[in-house]
């Protein structure tokens, strides 16, 4: 049966943390004579921009020995209105794996029901399950096992928040969400999580002793034009040297990038010592070449 990874709970607890041990392996020991997808090409479609996405998915199947194809959605069929249904059954007997970035979760999941390959969430409006790989290497590389253990999210209940959602149920920590009002995540995927989430009324809260505190810009892709209300709504969820002293001692700071210094997150946190940004960046390529293994191997 083909498997897709749209969010992250499309892998069982012991899938997503075999994943993310191997991805570890893959960076501590790379083989460059290790090359099992020659002869494997991935779709790589974007409507929405992207450095890290792109670049290490590209660079995780050339590392593999295989081949990504860019293609960005105004320039391919699907900018002039073909059926998803129609691309996916195109590009599913042609490449041996879709990656797609764009603003809809359910036109990817449209696009999994009709792919014979699998379909991977790069980033949708509600999911970025990829990241969320990276980041639970990240912590285990640097801090070992995160069972157990407390994060807090501090700003907007956003994609990247949903699937930290997911990830406190899967690996078994507990998750601290602040964000202002109006910019609470999704209520479902909140009330499925259980008491692995706790909503905060404030980020000093969400941050009380926690081991990671992670954030993300307070302004997404296309969002643009609320920028100034976000900046005002959001004033007093900055995470600053204030708010990580009143996190544990040894805490990590996460952030999945671009990072704009001075709003969701003072310089001197980010380019500090508790700051994991740039490892964390980094896993997305080990991680995605994981997760490329486990599916096609499925």
């Amino acid at each position: 049966m083909t498997r897709h990874f749209l969010q992250l709970t499309d892998l069982s607890p012991a899938e997503a943390l075999a994943v993310v041990h191997r991805a570890s392996a893959l960076r501590a020991q790379p083989d460059p004579g290790y090359r099992p997808f020659v002869g494997k090409t991935l779709a790589m479609i974007f409507s929405k921009n992207s450095t890290r996405t792109r670049v290490s998915f590209e660079s995780g199947m050339a590392r593999f020995g295989g081949h990504a194809l860019f293609l960005h959605s105004g320039v391919t069929q699907l900018g002039r209105d073909e059926p998803i249904a129609d691309t996916a059954r195109v590009l599913s007997r042609m490449c041996s794996a879709i990656m797609i970035r764009n603003d809809s979760q359910a036109d990817q999941a449209e696009m999994a029901a009709y792919s014979r390959v699998p379909v991977i969430n790069g980033l949708s409006d509600l999911h970025h399950p990829c990241q969320l790989l990276a980041d639970m290497q990240t912590w285990i590389e640097h801090r070992g096992t995160i069972a157990g253990r407390t994060a807090a999210w501090i700003g907007d209940g956003n994609n990247v928040c949903h699937s930290f959602i997911q990830a406190a149920t899967l690996f078994g920590f507990t998750l601290r969400i602040a964000t202002p009002v109006g910019y609470e995540p999704k209520t479902d995927l909140v009330a499925a999580a259980g008491a692995a989430v706790q909503i905060c009324s404030s980020a000093a809260d969400a941050a009380a002793g926690a081991d990671l505190v992670v954030t993300d810009t307070w302004t997404s892709m296309g969002q643009e034009a609320e920028t100034q209300r976000r900046l005002r709504d959001f004033a007093n969820y900055q995470v600053d040297a204030a708010l990580m002293r009143r996190a544990a001692p040894d805490a990590l700071f996460m952030h999945c990038l671009p990072a704009h210094r001075g709003e969701e997150v003072a310089a001197e946190v980010i380019d500090g010592p508790q700051s994991v940004i740039f490892d964390e960046a980094e896993n997305r390529l080990w991680a995605q070449m994981a997760l490329l293994e486990f599916l096609l191997a499925a």
